[in-house]
């Protein structure tokens, strides 16, 4: 991903999540503390049909919606996918599949003990099958509320 690239990433985020909105302000600061968790895909007429935004994190802990972090924490244990979003015309291909795949591998050579996610709208079967479980943490009741109802904290060890 290129900061060119965020408002593309904002109108897919806006088509995808339009229950959960994000400024670009998130996206380019993601971007802009760890550029190697932010990926965009292209296809062969060069437009961006997804993103994913993802960065070191500590396990346990969630950004709230909508927020810059500021900084990261200087002792992650944990590999954070913020978000995975790909238009309808780019789902049925693993393209998602894929990118967890790869951000395992770049996670496991980080040396972080386990990913983790705030699965969503009804995603938990998704996370689930990419090997994802829910962690019942009471610390994080009230976060996950101001995201929807069925928002879950999710964590894969690695």
């Amino acid at each position: 991903m290129r900061i060119a690239d965020i408002p593309a990433v904002s109108r897919i985020a806006a088509v995808v999540h339009p229950l959960y909105p994000e400024g670009d302000a998130v996206f380019a600061e993601r971007l802009r503390l760890y550029p190697a968790g932010s990926r965009v895909l292209i296809d062969e007429d060069g437009a961006v049909q997804g993103y994913v935004v993802s960065h070191p994190w500590n396990h346990g802990v969630i950004p709230a919606l909508d927020s810059l972090l500021g900084a990261l924490p200087p002792a992650a244990d944990s590999y954070y996918i913020h978000d995975i979003a790909l238009l309808p015309q780019a789902r049925g291909r693993s393209a998602a599949q894929e990118a967890i795949t790869i951000l395992a591998e770049h996670a496991a050579r980080g040396r972080f003990a386990t990913m983790s996610i705030v699965a969503i709208a009804g995603t938990q079967a998704f996370w689930e099958r990419q090997g994802f479980r829910v962690v019942d943490l009471p610390t994080l009741t009230a976060k996950l509320a101001s995201y929807d109802s069925s928002a879950r904290y999710m964590s894969r060890a690695l």
